[in-house]
């Protein structure tokens, strides 16, 4: 793809994410995709989608920048939502929360075949717990 061409597929894929669309998301994900400190392949990572989405049915996230370049997307973003469901051992609180989100992936065949990133459960649940 051309940097142009993957600074629209991640667009697509952010919005199947603002979407909640677990089939669209997995699409766009290799069967086998490896996460830096997080469990690999797609059943995995879907698995940590839907159980985000059930915590915070209202959560997005906004593309602030993206830079590519070959194969490789860098991505800041900004997440937002609504604790409404179990997360992290927390009952729902009705807290609105947001992290920055800084993730690299590298892109092969129209999946993502790799990701590591600063996605941290961990900072959610100190604006749940403070």
């Amino acid at each position: 793809m051309s940097p142009d061409e993957l600074r629209w597929w991640f667009e697509d894929y952010l919005d199947a994410c603002n979407r909640h669309d677990l089939d669209a998301i997995r699409d766009r994900l290799a069967p086998d995709v490896r996460r830096v400190g997080a469990p690999g392949g797609a059943d995995a990572w879907l698995r940590d989608t839907a159980a985000l989405l059930v915590a915070f049915p209202d959560y997005r996230w906004k593309r602030i920048t993206v830079v590519t370049e070959g194969d490789r997307i860098a991505a800041h973003l900004r997440t937002r939502g609504t604790h409404r469901g179990d997360f992290g051992g927390v009952r729902p609180t009705g807290r609105h929360v947001g992290i920055a989100v800084f993730g690299f992936y590298r892109v092969d065949g129209g999946r993502i075949a790799e990701y590591a990133g600063s996605a941290d459960d961990a900072a959610l649940l100190a604006q749940l717990t403070s």
